[in-house]
């Protein structure tokens, strides 16, 4: 399994108890599509390694409590706290309307309401307040705030993304 097939669902965020469990905090939406996980793929030493999930118990603030196959002691659970943990992208639920995936829109052309073509998106940076869409216009970049609203079409097809950017944000940078 490459990381180029997967997406990042998380990371192993502490130890949980003294016999090799683990808190894995999910960064995902919705808890609910993940219920019945038997397999995560961490990362170690840049290769991504398969752990059968021996049971999986889910906590409030996007945490869960996961016994890894083979996984058994303190000291071997130590080795896994901060690594980051993948699944494959085809185990992504499929959104649509204007709901996307950040990974999904990159490179999209960016379209606005009112000043036409944008550029490219070239990221989407992941600020804690409120993540910003990095859209490149040859070498000038323009930076988008993800507010609730923005996104007024996400063409797939086409990697057209539409948005109605707040009044005046596109001609500072013009």
């Amino acid at each position: 399994m490459f990381i180029e097939d997967c997406f990042n669902l998380g990371y192993i965020a502490k130890l949980h108890g003294f016999k090799g469990e683990v808190s894995l905090f999910l960064d995902v939406t919705d808890l609910t599509n993940y219920q019945d996980l038997k397999l995560i793929y961490l990362e170690l030493n840049d290769q991504l390694i398969p752990f059968p999930i021996e049971q999986i118990k889910f906590m409030p603030k996007g945490l869960a409590t996961i016994r890894l196959k083979g996984i058994d002691t303190e000291a071997k659970a130590k080795e896994l706290v901060k690594k980051r943990a993948y699944l494959p992208l085809e185990m992504l639920p499929e959104l649509g309307g204007t709901e996307f995936y950040d990974h999904e829109i990159l490179q999209f052309v960016v379209m606005d309401e009112k000043e036409g073509r944008l550029g490219v998106v070239e990221q989407v940076i992941d600020l804690p307040s409120n993540p910003l869409l990095q859209i490149m216009d040859g070498e000038k970049e323009i930076l988008v705030p993800l507010i609730p609203g923005l996104v007024s079409r996400v063409n797939r097809k086409d990697k057209i993304l539409e948005i109605n950017s707040p009044e005046g944000l596109i001609e500072l940078y013009r």
